[in-house]
């Protein structure tokens, strides 16, 4: 009569089991699906041992947060159109044969200033001689705040301290980053709030400034002039005549001024528009009605060097204006600016126009 019941406990035994391996699987599937689901299309991929976070759209990397301390300041870099294409110089981080090897100060997409209570932020890099180095300033990453993924949106903020060659902190930086995706456009809104220390901060008027872009050679304008190149081995080399060859970058801002007539006027927002083999490009710096000294002046030089500077009156109106911002000991001021990188287009005054207001009503 045992052997009946012995049947019925393996029985028993065999049901129970078939049921957890098929639970089991059931959550291993639901858990699978589940990571699938979390992920966002905007990553930031944090990675502190190469001091970056990646910013990955829909997999494919669209720009990094760096801060070597090579060039002297946090930089994003490099910057790539919806169709990986980068528009972003790679000398000094990585030259390409044909590439530009001035200003090696020049790097990705950055923020900081050439006078800063004397101290120039703005020129500093490896380049510059030993005995000279006193009289530069580091912008040096302290920390990230905040990082959060997102399919609308992906938010980076970071602090960062504004130091003199001494190591003493004039300014702290808070600076939030908000990256975004929709079809071949992408936009980064960079907010940044300088903080005075304990000491009155002079920000004297200067061209050498403020929010940059430094781009690849096929969005600077066409030039006749010699100049130092890189060769094939990344060498710089003397160039008598230059080839423009798929060089055929355009400025045109909000009031109606066009290429080298951009620099050293006032304008809400500039767009630099090149075509890349069959890919036309628009690479777009909008100033906010927020910000001190809108609308901006503008360093947009043909060379390559894209930068709104607020600040440096006195040099672009030749004497005409002076406004020598300054920054009481522990007050503060936040800089407010959109950039747009759009794939397939150059952009006309009508649809930036529109962009522009839309930015400067939030």
């Amino acid at each position: 009569m045992k052997t009946p019941f012995i049947y019925f406990v393996a029985i028993v035994i065999v049901v129970l089991s078939a049921n957890f391996t098929a639970c089991t699987s059931k959550k291993s599937e639901n858990t699978n699906t589940e990571e699938v689901e979390a992920q966002k299309k905007i990553q930031l991929i944090r990675n502190d041992a190469e001091k970056k976070v990646d910013v990955i759209i829909e997999g494919e990397l669209f720009t990094s947060y760096i801060y070597p301390s090579s060039i002297k300041k946090p930089v994003l870099y490099p910057l790539k159109t919806s169709k990986g294409t980068k528009i972003t110089r790679g000398f000094p981080m990585e030259p390409r044969p044909g590439e530009r090897v001035d200003h090696p100060h020049q790097v990705g997409f950055w923020l900081n200033y050439g006078d800063v209570n004397g101290i120039d932020f703005w020129g500093n890099s490896d380049s510059i001689k030993v005995e000279k180095r006193d009289h530069y300033g580091t912008i040096i990453h302290r920390e990230i705040t905040k990082i959060e993924d997102g399919d609308d949106q992906a938010i980076l903020s970071v602090k960062m301290d504004w130091k003199n060659a001494a190591g003493e902190t004039l300014l702290e930086e808070s600076t939030t980053f908000v990256f975004k995706a929709d079809g071949n456009e992408r936009s980064i809104d960079r907010l940044t709030t300088l903080t005075a220390k304990d000491k009155k901060i002079s920000f004297k008027d200067t061209k050498e400034g403020m929010l940059a872009i430094r781009v690849a050679r096929a969005l600077e304008h066409p030039s006749e002039k010699p100049q130092i190149f890189t060769d094939a081995s990344g060498k710089p080399t003397k160039v008598a005549t230059l080839d423009n060859e798929g060089v055929n970058g355009w400025y045109y801002n909000s009031e109606g001024d066009e290429g080298g007539d951009c620099w050293g006027k006032r304008a809400k927002w500039v767009n630099l528009t090149s075509t890349i083999g069959d890919e036309d490009i628009s690479l777009v710096i909008m100033d906010h009605p927020s910000n001190v000294g809108y609308p901006t002046y503008w360093h947009a030089r043909t060379y390559g060097l894209f930068s709104a500077n607020p600040l440096g009156q006195k040099d672009f109106s030749e004497g005409k204006e002076i406004l020598n911002f300054e920054l009481a000991p522990n007050n503060s001021t936040t800089w407010k600016h959109r950039i747009l990188i759009v794939s397939g287009s150059k952009l006309n005054k009508e649809i930036l126009d529109k962009k522009f207001n839309e930015f400067s009503s939030e």
